[in-house]
């Protein structure tokens, strides 16, 4: 397929359920909508602006209330597992998603048997349990900067990797862990794929949560899936790439030119009519997360929608030219702007930061901005559980433009 630049960014926001935003109706099952639309949503744990999760379907679904998210899953219907990092995904698709190419978690395992063996044996005794209800132990682990770890913590994430134990419950950031089989469904840990078949899965999932992606992607969106050609490291995989070619030959995948845009790209075979007559965006403001899936290719944003996204979390202040926690602005087809949002629960307020607009971009020339992000604003008070804008100081003429109490 062939289609213009503009055809690919209206398939893209109506894709991702973008426009217009908040569109979905029907509380849980809303939710569950669109875990089978995009078939992963990536976990995150900072909630200063609301957690990536949550931003991310409160971007899609009606009046979001995060209880819904952890409705879902505490009755199981949604569980934790590694896709593109840590992700939710639905309960039917265990079975594609317990397989994993990763060597650090059995080398954990391995290089900390005798703390392992006690962990298992303690939680198979005495339930659910979390790393702070065990002795830390030193061991060889280390953690991103290269400082040691907690052993226990460490063997604990392993033993969810390779599908040992699973996560029965989080209080706040803390997680604790059970018995895969007391978590699950007896017919669905009973199904087996074989470990190929659920890595050509994952990687299918990949383009379905996305939309256009390519054959890199950038980042770490393939991440998980091993090497992109056959390695000794993994004897007897094939590789991305093989993988991907099959899903073509299969007309999983459907090679796609975007006008303006380097290299092909591909997308899900059900989603070519969508593609060849994407619909008008309506005048919809939608604020979207870091890890949201429509920004995971930060090069396509750049040349499909001239917008450069970096999140800055993991940069000193003096570099940053945006802000430590950032959500992308879009309106109708475009990226219009940045808004740095903070939810202050003890006060009732949401408190914004800063608001970047891009350089073409005028708020009160664009036909229909203006109610549209009343409305944005309007919805995610409600979602932050607030009644009122606190507006930086130097933002007056965003105050005034969107009103205090929107």
């Amino acid at each position: 397929m062939k289609v213009t630049a503009e055809a690919a960014r209206r398939f893209l926001v109506a894709r991702h359920l973008l426009a217009p935003a908040r569109s979905l109706d029907g509380g849980p099952d809303a939710v569950l909508e669109v875990f089978r639309r995009l078939g992963s949503v990536q976990f995150d744990p900072l909630a200063v602006a609301g957690r990536n999760h949550d931003l991310m379907l409160h971007a899609r679904v009606a009046d979001y209330d995060p209880g819904w998210c952890d409705r879902l899953y505490e009755r199981r219907e949604i569980f934790e597992a590694y896709n593109k990092g840590l992700s939710l995904v639905p309960t039917s698709e265990f079975a594609w998603f317990r397989g994993t190419l990763s060597r650090n978690a059995p080398r954990t395992l391995a290089e900390n048997g005798d703390v392992a063996k006690r962990v298992l044996e303690r939680i198979r005794a005495d339930g659910p349990l979390s790393a702070l209800d065990f002795e830390r132990e030193r061991g060889t682990t280390t953690d991103w900067f290269g400082m040691a770890t907690n052993a226990v913590r460490a063997v604990l994430e392993a033993y969810a990797v390779t599908g040992v134990l699973g996560l029965a419950r989080r209080d706040a950031n803390r997680r604790y862990y059970d018995l895969l089989e007391r978590l699950l469904p007896a017919d669905v840990l009973a199904r087996k794929v074989p470990l190929e078949e659920q890595l050509r899965h994952k990687l299918l999932s990949r383009y379905r949560a996305h939309g256009l992606l390519g054959v890199s992607g950038g980042g770490d969106v393939f991440g998980g899936l091993g090497p992109a050609k056959p390695d000794t490291r993994w004897p007897g995989y094939p590789g991305r790439n093989a993988l991907r070619e099959e899903l073509v030959e299969r007309g999983d995948l459907v090679s796609v030119e975007v006008e303006g845009v380097r290299g092909k790209r591909l997308l899900v075979s059900e989603d070519v009519k969508l593609l060849e007559a994407p619909p008008n965006p309506p005048p919809s403001v939608a604020f979207v997360p870091p890890f949201d899936p429509i920004v995971w290719d930060r090069r396509l944003l750049g040349s499909l929608f001239e917008f450069e996204y970096v999140w800055e979390l993991f940069l000193p202040p003096a570099k940053r030219r945006w802000g430590w926690y950032v959500l992308p602005i879009v309106f109708r087809d475009r990226f219009v702007g940045r808004i740095e949002p903070r939810i202050d629960r003890a006060e009732g307020r949401v408190e914004v930061l800063d608001v970047w607009w891009e350089n073409a971009f005028s708020p009160r020339r664009a036909d229909g901005f203006v109610d549209a992000m009343r409305d944005a604003l309007r919805a995610y008070l409600g979602f932050a559980g607030a009644d009122r804008l606190a507006w930086a100081s130097h933002l007056g003429t965003e105050k005034r433009l969107f009103l205090n109490r929107p």
